[in-house]
């Protein structure tokens, strides 16, 4: 089954993807900003799962202390100021 022909249930009626997105067309700008946030949302919100995940089975950096971390953001905060 194509992408296209998936069928998407909204109680109580049923529409294509086709049909669906026939909808979202019709909505007025606002409407489609916020349609197009809540799915850039949820991609990023699935990206930076998955990033933190890796990150959590990553081994810890053994070539730096976090003594040397903390030093290093130290001195770029004050050559900001």
């Amino acid at each position: 089954m194509s992408p296209q022909s998936k069928v998407i249930t909204v109680p109580p009626m049923e529409l294509s993807l086709d049909q669906f997105l026939a909808v979202i067309r019709e909505l007025d700008k606002p409407t489609r900003v916020q349609v197009a946030h809540v799915l850039a949302e949820t991609e990023m919100d699935a990206e930076l799962r998955t990033l933190i995940e890796q990150l959590a089975q990553a081994s810890p950096a053994d070539d730096i202390s976090d003594a040397e971390i903390q030093a290093e953001i130290e001195t770029v905060r004050r050559e900001g100021r």
